[in-house]
């Protein structure tokens, strides 16, 4: 058995600085916030321990560990549900005055072998976040050809030598059968990959890059981001932190796009379609939370405001 760390939030105090620093009327703490991504829980007890009487958070988490892990929360202004987060847009129009998303993989998760995300413990090579549903890597590895593991190597996990390490998995699903368990697609990563970063194991993008692509994570965070605009009231707060740079990419260019007025080419007299967003910052832990958590170092925090609700129009 592995002795499994307590799981430590990231930009705890800040992300939720961030979230409720919105001007009133309403009072902020009487509002409807959205943790995104539930984990552990760790910014919905901070949002709830700040929140008034009338205040309400809703969690969304597909992991059936994290959801059972809220139930723990006996608190009348909480409630959550097990579906990813791409779901909020189900909620009515401008109705809430927040939304947290943090992308990170939470600490049980990568440190529970069962759960197959870590190259450092021998466990099935899982990786799904609602493991209800859906297929394994495993699974998906038994058919996928070259190609395509390529491009999911490459495109997921930004990883240079992705045409070898895809060849050396056909190769050793045609000679041994395919991998089953996170240290024999470690080994076969090692042995392909000569070269790596110091202090990177050779394993880390491909690993990335199948657990980004079996959970359809950069789809899901697009939809949940363009469901934002339409759930959050004026003045409300988008607060989101990434880990890595394909997920922050596509953060930043989303506030970008949305933090200046949409102009249509094919209509030039027309007016503009108002901003929708402005972008209120950046920020990264400081030297201070990444010496007490190491896997805090990459995160990024990006800040920005419902503008005017005629911008939805």
């Amino acid at each position: 058995m592995h002795a499994l760390p307590a799981h430590a939030t990231v930009l705890l105090t800040q992300a939720v600085d961030a979230l409720l620093d919105a001007p009133a009327p309403p009072p902020p703490q009487d509002g409807l916030y959205i943790d995104a991504t539930f984990g552990r829980g760790g910014h919905t007890r901070e949002i709830l321990s700040r929140l008034s009487e009338r205040g309400r958070v809703l969690a969304f988490d597909r992991d059936p560990e994290a959801a059972a892990q809220a139930q723990a929360i006996a608190d009348p202004r909480f409630s959550i549900r097990q579906e990813g987060f791409s779901h909020l847009g189900q909620l009515p129009s401008t109705s809430v005055a927040g939304i947290l998303m943090d992308l990170g993989v939470s600490s049980p998760q990568i440190d529970t072998p069962a759960r197959g995300f870590s190259f450092r413990f021998e466990g099935p090579l899982d990786m799904r976040m609602d493991t209800t549903r859906g297929i394994s890597v495993a699974q998906w590895l038994v058919d996928a050809d070259v190609e395509n593991i390529t491009e999911v190597i490459r495109d997921y996990g930004e990883e240079r030598f992705a045409g070898a390490i895809a060849k050396a998995i056909v190769a050793r699903r045609q000679e041994r059968g395919p991998l089953s368990t996170t240290t024999e697609l470690a080994q076969l990563v090692a042995d392909t990959v000569k070269t790596r970063e110091p202090g990177q194991n050779p394993a880390t993008r491909t690993f990335q890059a199948f657990r980004i692509f079996i959970n359809a994570e950069l789809e899901e965070l697009q939809q949940a981001l363009d469901a934002a605009l339409l759930v959050l009231q004026p003045g409300g707060r988008l607060v989101v932190i990434s880990f890595h740079s394909l997920e922050d990419r596509i953060v930043k260019q989303f506030i970008a796009k949305h933090s200046k007025d949409e102009y249509d080419r094919r209509t030039p007299f027309a007016a503009p379609k108002p901003m929708r967003l402005r972008a209120l910052g950046r920020s990264r832990p400081s030297a201070a939370e990444i010496s007490a958590n190491a896997r805090s170092r990459s995160a990024i925090m990006r800040v920005a405001v419902r503008t005017d609700v005629g911008a939805l129009a």
